[in-house]
């Protein structure tokens, strides 16, 4: 059961939270341009604002420190979109625009030998072998060692060879996705 401190702080955030949730939300969809991801920071603001109310509500300025809050979750977001941005870019700036003759019944085997594939395998297979990326541009892009994608590297490789014979080898999977994009589907 609370205790009548507890019970107070709780009134105390909630009175806070129903007086400037709103502002909160039309701050972070100001900063960030996203009215979807607005509401989203100004309720990650509030929740971590509520695990330190105890000395947020003793502060000269609550709001102002909310305020804060919410414009470090922004610019984390935005940084966060931006290297995105830069890692799609790296993907499509490397990738042929065009295939000839594309085995649309290959690549829909690939495909679907790909979908079961560990996400970080996956991820591995498809930026080096279809993207020709080099490994220390895959570890770049997924933000892990060189030797993780090594490893992950040849154990997707591994397990799509098994599902899909070894006939053909890496050979097949590389032609396989390089046609890819051509078939109108996505590997997920």
């Amino acid at each position: 059961m609370g205790t009548v401190v507890d019970d107070a702080a709780s009134m105390e955030f909630h009175a806070f939270f129903e007086r400037h949730y709103a502002e909160l939300s039309r701050l972070a969809h100001l900063l960030t341009g996203e009215a979807d991801a607005a509401d989203d920071l100004a309720a990650d603001a509030l929740l971590a604002l509520w695990h330190r109310w105890d000395r947020v509500r003793d502060a000269d300025h609550p709001v102002a420190y909310a305020r804060g809050v919410v414009a470090n979750l922004a610019r984390t977001r935005i940084r966060s979109a931006v290297r995105e941005r830069r890692r799609v870019s790296l993907f499509w700036s490397q990738r042929e625009e065009r295939t000839e003759n594309p085995d649309i019944a290959g690549v829909v085997d690939v495909q679907e030998a790909l979908r079961r594939l560990p996400f970080r395998k996956r991820a591995c297979v498809v930026l080096r072998h279809a993207f020709d990326l080099s490994e220390k541009d895959t570890a770049l892009a997924l933000g892990v060692s060189v030797g993780t994608v090594k490893s992950q590297t040849s154990k997707g490789m591994a397990e799509l060879q098994k599902v899909l014979g070894s006939r053909g080898g890496p050979q097949k999977v590389h032609a396989a996705m390089a046609r890819g994009g051509e078939t109108g589907g996505t590997a997920r």
